[in-house]
């Protein structure tokens, strides 16, 4: 099982190592190799992913990635930040399907700014799709304007687009995931505003015929936003386009209490994935030792379930997970009064313990 370690910048580098320290102690044949991914990769080479970075990425089973950026890139041109790297994997590893689970542990119900009682039980997963949208839409780029309301002024822009093929393949895996929990599948869109998403509610209605057995639903994008903050435990499995998805999924990471116990898994259709916690590089945290690895962690173990076919590992490693917060361990994230305070270190350390216990 071939596995590429990439731990970016920030705190990446810290919660990657407690990852691959809990993935040593299963005992399991790991073959990891570390690259230079982000920031970490322009500083050594000049550009945020080497070749030899994607091509270790390429020819893996799956990535272990922590996170990319920094301000002090903010200045680069824009194909050399930190952030294409990301972008740039997705798009050659063809991972089109982001899976981000909000699960709200009940160790950590009064760490959520919501009530107990509408996130007590909370089991969301959102289906992100990763390849179309804005965020890869052609032409883009600036412009003087020749019409619209300030002709003659300078413009940027973006183009929003899905083929079919892009929305059918998210909605089977939207639907498939949707059979094996509730069988409930929310699709967001903004149809009433956007071509775009008219779009995708048709095609995603067509392939729901496919699944009798699921119920379906659409909901506009800024009611979604506003009925996972008013009644959260509504949703079960959410899909939708690359810009809402990315939006949604953090707003409903918070529910949970902190981003910083999400992890999320990139793939692709021959179950080759990218496995990252959902927060992003906090470099004004990085190196201090107080960053959460939890969701880095629990990343680990849905890359044992989705693309290494080791099931009992993976659940060995969530309850471990959940046994390290019933001893009352909580990193800076999620402490609260009367539980103990410990390190992104400590909290490792203290997951690796657990699994002896499970």
């Amino acid at each position: 099982m071939k596995i590429a370690v990439l731990p970016g910048d920030g705190i990446g580098p810290e919660i990657v190592a407690e990852a691959v320290k809990v993935l040593n102690a299963l005992g399991l044949n790991f073959e990891m190799e570390t690259a230079p991914v982000g920031g970490a990769a322009y500083e050594a080479s000049g550009h945020p992913l080497p070749p030899a970075t994607l091509k270790l990425a390429m020819e893996s089973d799956a990535v272990l990635f922590g996170a990319v950026g920094d301000w002090k890139y903010d200045t680069l041109d824009r194909p050399l930040r930190p952030e294409q790297a990301i972008l740039g994997l997705r798009k050659n590893m063809g991972l089109f399907a982001n899976f981000r689970p909000a699960i709200c542990y009940k160790e950590l119900v009064d760490a959520s700014s919501l009530k107990p009682e509408l996130i007590s039980g909370l089991d969301i997963l959102i289906i992100r799709e990763l390849t179309g949208d804005i965020y890869f839409g052609q032409p883009r780029g600036r412009r003087t304007a020749d019409d619209g309301h300030f002709p003659g002024s300078e413009e940027a822009f973006d183009t929003m687009r899905y083929s079919k093929p892009e929305i059918e393949r998210i909605a089977h895996v939207a639907f498939q995931a949707a059979q094996k929990r509730s069988k409930r599948v929310t699709s967001v869109d903004k149809a009433n505003v956007l071509e775009t998403f008219q779009f995708w509610k048709d095609v995603v209605s067509e392939v729901s015929a496919q699944y009798p057995d699921v119920a379906l639903d659409h909901m506009y994008v800024d009611n979604a936003a506003m009925q996972l903050v008013k009644e959260p435990k509504r949703f079960d499995v959410v899909v939708t386009g690359n810009m809402f998805g990315d939006i949604l999924s953090d707003e409903a990471s918070m529910l949970t209490g902190s981003i910083g116990m999400l992890p999320s898994a990139s793939l692709n259709s021959k179950g080759q994935g990218l496995y990252e916690p959902s927060h992003g590089s906090a470099p004004d945290i990085a190196g201090k030792g107080i960053a959460n690895p939890l969701a880095t962690i629990l990343s680990a173990a849905m890359m044992l379930r989705f693309s290494l076919n080791q099931e009992a590992a993976a659940q060995k490693i969530e309850a471990a997970v959940q046994k390290v917060l019933a001893d009352g361990l909580r990193t800076a994230d999620i402490y609260s009064v009367g539980t103990t305070k410990v390190s992104t270190r400590e909290m490792g350390d203290a997951v690796v313990a657990a699994l002896a216990a499970v």
